[in-house]
């Protein structure tokens, strides 16, 4: 899944051009069969391509979700802020870090499975641990409570 399939897909998810019906991936018929997928493009690696919402009582920025693209782009986004694309590397396969705002972000991966994503992110005011699992679809975001 490349960038551009991602943010469509996020539109998707938002209701936002629910009036077209475009293929996610679109292939053209008489064009030479692709080669076979590598452990670059995700198959064998569960953290990437998938769309992992965060848990737990976030009540100040609810639906809060990362995709990690296995061409190294990272979408974020929640219910109520704007999407950010940011560059994203798996340094080992215990650890990935992240650009945002120019800051790198280093987090360990706790856990991760098809069903879990856990992560001890490594912030200047300390350690933060963060789960996420992935996605249902249809997705909607939460209530804002008043």
């Amino acid at each position: 899944m490349d960038t551009k399939a991602a943010i469509l897909a996020l539109m998707a998810a938002w209701g936002v051009g629910t009036c077209t019906s475009l293929p996610a991936l679109a292939q053209d018929a008489d064009a030479a069969p692709t080669e076979e997928p590598s452990a670059e493009s995700g198959e064998d690696n569960p953290l990437l391509n998938r769309v992992w919402v965060k848990q737990g009582d976030d009540s100040t920025v609810p639906g809060t979700i990362h995709i990690f693209l296995a061409d190294g782009t990272l979408v974020s986004d929640s219910c109520w802020e704007t999407y950010r694309l940011s560059t994203w590397q798996q340094v080992s396969d215990s650890e990935i870090s992240w650009d945002e705002d120019g800051m790198t972000i280093s987090a360990d991966i706790a856990a991760l499975s098809a069903d879990e994503l856990v992560l001890n992110l490594k912030l200047l005011g300390g350690d933060e641990e963060q789960r996420f699992s992935p996605a249902s679809v249809p997705y909607l975001c939460p209530d804002m409570p008043k």
